[in-house]
């Protein structure tokens, strides 16, 4: 089963192959949430600063009953941190939240911050990236975190980290679904041995919207999420899926079936 399976990181560590997202998880939700989701048998739990549920999700990692050592959980610097200070005190305060005694990867949530992104005008942040790094290259050495890595960032964003790291980043989370393949940042990242994790892997619940995918969801007698779930797979990709709903968690962790070759091709080709 897909749930019981891992990828190894280039650093030797190992992580599920499937992941369950806390975004836009209340915190006082996500205890339950995350206790539910270990019991149905997700090993990897994903926040974020900014999701504001750390607290919770530390108390549901914990209350899970499962050995700390035998689940994985990530979360993230904020976007718009980008000096040194802010990077250990945000590191500080995750470690409080979460009240665990180590972070098992920590990303720097996006190369620049969230108003900036997508503009093509704005700076590129590549100075105050490596700054960040560095802290995260500290709070590694000192056994904090097993694992660093970067979200959202493109091919140069990753290529500046690549090029002045100590501790290379294992890992870039970006949005990769049916729909939207990112194929050439894909092909960055597993070029230089970086784990593309596929955050939004159902597009925010509209891909439930595309008939191709709707189709071709029916031929193979599954919802159009797992199916999503399911191509992030079959390209080697890390999906990490979200909901509050039990049958939808129950569901996303079980795309134990095969697409053909040539439905993946149709598939990201729409």
């Amino acid at each position: 089963m897909i749930i019981n399976e891992t990828y190894i990181l280039s650093n030797g560590i190992p992580t599920p192959k499937l992941g369950y997202g806390t975004w836009q998880i209340p915190d006082d939700k996500a205890p339950e949430a995350v206790r539910f989701a270990v019991e149905t048998g997700y090993r990897h739990i994903d926040t974020a600063a900014a999701y504001g549920n750390e607290r919770g999700v530390g108390q549901g990692v914990r209350d899970s009953g499962i050995p700390r050592d035998r689940l994985f959980v990530t979360t993230k610097i904020p976007a718009e941190t980008k000096t040194a200070e802010g990077a250990r005190e945000s590191i500080r305060e995750s470690m409080r939240l979460l009240n665990l005694s180590y972070i098992d990867l920590l990303l720097i949530h996006a190369p620049k911050p969230w108003e900036e992104l997508h503009d093509p005008a704005a700076r590129s942040y590549f100075e105050e990236n490596l700054t960040v790094w560095r802290v995260m290259e500290e709070a590694a050495e000192a056994g904090l975190v097993r694992s660093l890595g970067i979200s959202n960032f493109t091919s140069a964003d990753t290529d500046n980290i690549l090029a002045h790291a100590r501790i290379k980043p294992v890992v870039n989370q970006i949005p990769v679904f049916i729909g939207h393949p990112q194929r050439e940042n894909v092909t960055h990242c597993q070029k230089n041995g970086i784990l593309v994790t596929a955050h939004s892997p159902n597009a925010h619940g509209a891909l439930k919207d595309n008939r191709a995918a709707a189709a071709m969801a029916e031929k193979y007698g599954v919802s159009v999420p797992l199916l999503s779930i399911r191509w992030c797979l079959e390209r080697g990709l890390q999906p990490i899926p979200k909901s509050l709903n039990p049958d939808h968690i129950r569901e996303n962790a079980a795309p134990d079936f095969t697409i053909s070759p040539e439905d993946m091709d149709a598939l990201t080709a729409l």
